[in-house]
């Protein structure tokens, strides 16, 4: 059996209108692939933060990593991820569950 995954994301917005249209278009793309949003951006009490400071964290659980990758690597996404890059910048990772 395939362990679960997670994507997390941090993201600095710079264009809170255009990332508006980036959220609206990723959510369906990534839900076909199994993705399930766990947080988007809510209440975040950062308790330690030496590596780095977080600024807006999104949580995303994965069937698999295979089903992770598959979703950020689709054509579908692939067209809507240059709006978020082009609006914030952001640290994005996959992680395998247990």
């Amino acid at each position: 059996m395939e362990k679960s995954a997670f994507v997390l994301v941090d993201t600095k917005i710079h264009d809170s209108d255009a990332y508006e249209e980036y959220k609206k278009a990723a959510k369906p793309i990534l839900e076909k692939f199994g993705g399930v949003y766990l947080t988007r951006g809510g209440f975040m009490d950062t308790i330690q933060s030496e590596l780095w400071e977080p600024t807006r964290i999104v949580l995303i659980q994965f069937p698999s990593v295979k089903k992770a990758k598959e979703a950020i690597e689709s054509v579908e996404y692939t067209s809507v991820k240059k709006i978020r890059l082009e609006n914030a910048d952001s640290t994005f990772v996959i992680l395998e569950g247990l």
